[in-house]
């Protein structure tokens, strides 16, 4: 039954990293409205494909027609979350279970599940207002946090090792800590980044606009909620409030860099941390690379999408060091 909760558990984080890439790729190749409605699309259970059914779903929806190379990208991401609600609910009737051993993954199942649930309600609503940024941005935070507790289930329920104190490990779990919440800072920064279309607001590097503190409109660039009813597929920001978008982004990167490399030194000071250590440096000074490629090279698709991955697998080395570091209870 352990082994069983486990893989499923590893199974279900695995689709959640996918669907975290598959987001990032409808969002940035502006396919988040490929179907104007939800949770079908134009009234179909998959996409209008032939002639005739195309016709019709531009007559129901004239203010959208019918882009299928869209359309096909946002219902498989749909899917795709769907199959991840699916794993949810077989993890939580394993844990429910009343010969389940572990009862102490009884509640974080039934939040992984209620957060699971609330992310269908986000990718509703993402649809129906129209990609407003903060419902947009919700989405991709819920998509990570659901993303770390599953791996964070994961590893919990494994069979359970003897908990050493004295671990050299144990001493770095508050520098492990402020790591995960310095890059959920970020993490939240590149969502609103994208969510307004502020990832080419600065197309120089390093500087911005040609000056290393350029004229930014940081109220309005960061005024959470926004009229209901608007169209935001491409931006409704002036220039200004894109820039301090996206400077803001810029320069919690360099904090970020800055604390997780000081983390990764120390663990690379640590005889039994060292290979942990010199993998999470490798993944900063690629995620460092894409961003400025993103910027260099006017955001290429691939390079896009890919730093939303590396900072999923960010996150996940921070959980798995954070989970080595805290006591096991069961």
């Amino acid at each position: 039954m352990t082994i069983t909760i486990q893989r499923l558990a590893l199974l279900a984080a695995l689709v959640a990293f996918c669907v975290i890439i598959l987001g990032a790729y409808v969002r940035l190749s502006h396919a988040g409205l490929g179907c104007p409605d939800w949770p079908g699309c134009y009234g179909h259970i998959s996409w209008p494909e032939q002639t005739h059914e195309i016709d019709t779903a531009n007559q129901n929806f004239p203010e959208r027609p019918v882009e299928t190379h869209k359309a096909w990208k946002e219902m498989v991401h749909r899917y795709l979350a769907g199959t991840l609600v699916l794993l949810v609910m077989m993890i939580n009737y394993l844990a429910w279970k009343p010969t389940h051993r572990f009862q102490g993954l009884r509640m974080p199942a039934a939040i992984i599940m209620a957060l699971i649930l609330f992310q269908a309600a986000l990718g509703m609503w993402t649809v129906t207002l129209k990609l407003l940024p903060a419902v947009v941005t919700a989405h991709l935070l819920g998509g990570m946090t659901t993303f770390a507790l599953l791996l964070w289930f994961a590893l919990k329920s494994a069979r359970p090792g003897r908990y050493n104190p004295s671990h050299p490990i144990r001493r770095l779990r508050p520098a492990i800590i402020a790591g995960m919440a310095v890059l959920i800072v970020q993490i939240f920064l590149g969502g609103w980044t994208s969510a307004n279309y502020s990832a080419l607001a600065c197309p120089d590097f390093p500087t911005c606009q040609g000056s290393w503190w350029p004229q930014a409109d940081f109220i309005e660039g960061f005024r959470i909620w926004r009229e209901i009813g608007v169209d935001y597929e491409g931006g409704v920001l002036d220039l200004d409030a894109r820039v301090a978008i996206h400077w803001s982004h810029r320069i919690w990167a360099l904090v970020t860099f800055i604390w997780l490399s000081i983390l990764s030194v120390r663990l690379l000071r640590t005889p039994v941390l060292q290979r942990a250590g010199a993998v999470m440096l490798v993944l900063l000074f690629t995620q460092i690379s894409l961003g400025i490629s993103n910027i260099l090279f006017f955001l290429p698709l691939a390079v896009a999408v890919l730093h939303n991955a590396v900072a999923a697998i960010l996150l996940a080395m921070l959980i798995w060091l954070l989970f080595r570091a805290s006591p096991q209870r069961y």
